[in-house]
């Protein structure tokens, strides 16, 4: 008798493990981590403010049947040290508001056909927010901790002249490569990014600074544990895997932002 009730509870305790571990995290997944720190001021910096208002953030998912495209117009704040005399010891940190993303998509019957105009579905912005935990069902303190990304500059790298202050001319051009730490969905991976930078000259002194994407920068969703859910802390009966043909999960992502100094 006690096996009869012994063994149906083990297959109940198995059952429920394998649940629990299916509701956990991407195997893959980076850990959990805090908000980074706000980035240190070299001692020749100067600092300029992001401009929220016309910053741009854009990103792009192809997949054979359906292309999504995300656009989060006006969501970047943060700051940058931009050490004009060398401008590889510069640092900064910007935040992007997911909260603004929109959510696009073009779709196409199969694979030899042509796919439609770019439209927005609300449902799929819908999924969207679940997939990173901000959507309306998520309690205040959980989406106040996934709303924001966070890259923080750790190290900038430039095969052209380092100091800025012996270019000539009102815009004055750089290309870079930044090293830095990149937070998405409370993970945090290291992340580098082929940026060009412009500053701009009134005269002899710097009126503004402006920044983007000379390529665009992968995402791996999985190591932040982006995937498909339902709801909040609900995982979707579908995975990346037999979505392939629909959704792709490493994002290209683009940036555009203008600073100007404080």
């Amino acid at each position: 008798m006690i096996r009869r009730i012994w063994m149906p509870a083990l297959a109940l305790g198995l059952g429920l493990a394998v649940s629990a571990c299916d509701d956990g995290p991407s195997k893959n997944a980076a850990p959990v981590s805090s908000s980074l720190e706000p980035a240190a001021k070299p001692t020749t910096a100067s600092a300029f403010d992001i401009k929220s208002d016309t910053s741009k953030v854009s990103f792009q998912m192809d997949a054979p049947i359906e292309k999504i495209f995300g656009d989060v117009a006006g969501s970047a704040s943060g700051e940058f040290y931009v050490d004009l005399s060398d401008v590889t010891k510069s640092t900064g940190l910007v935040k992007i508001d997911l909260e603004k993303l929109v959510v696009y998509q073009q779709k196409r019957k199969d694979e030899n056909a042509e796919f439609g105009e770019k439209v927005k579905n609300d449902t799929q912005n819908t999924h969207v927010m679940n997939w990173l935990e901000i959507g309306e069902d998520a309690p205040a303190a959980e989406k106040a901790k996934n709303r924001y990304i966070e890259f923080k500059v750790k190290k900038v790298e430039t095969d052209g002249d380092k100091d800025i202050t012996k270019m000539t001319g009102a815009e004055r051009k750089l290309d870079l490569t930044v090293t830095g730490d990149f937070r998405l969905h409370q993970r945090t991976t290291e992340k580098t990014a082929k940026l060009e930078l412009v500053v701009k000259y009134d005269g002899d002194k710097p009126k503004s600074i402006s920044i983007k994407s000379k390529e665009p920068i992968p995402v791996d969703m999985e190591k932040h544990d982006v995937r498909p859910r339902e709801a909040f802390g609900k995982l979707a009966q579908a995975t990346f895997d037999t979505l392939s043909k629909k959704v792709n999960k490493m994002p290209q992502v683009s940036i555009e932002f203008e600073a100007t100094p404080k």
